[in-house]
């Protein structure tokens, strides 16, 4: 599902940290070592086909590295 985050991510919430996060081997292989965390917030999102929603949003995210691999968990107004 190919999308775009419009305008700014709200209620932003930590939710695992660390050895918390089940791919965080994964994670450091790929992105490199840090202080990974599991993160949640509220998005406008729009799809490739133009139609502009509201969505919850997950992603992993570590200082100097920043956010990675973000995902539509939920839609909330179609």
């Amino acid at each position: 599902m190919d999308f775009d985050i419009v305008g700014e991510i709200t209620r932003i919430e930590t939710f695992a940290v660390g050895s918390s996060i089940r791919e965080l081997p994964r994670l450091r292989r790929v992105y490199g070592a840090g202080r990974w965390r599991k993160r949640k917030g509220i998005a406008k999102v729009r799809f490739a086909d133009g139609s502009v929603c509201e969505a919850e949003v997950h992603w992993y995210e570590a200082h100097g590295i920043g956010r990675k691999e973000i995902k539509i968990k939920r839609i909330l107004d179609p």
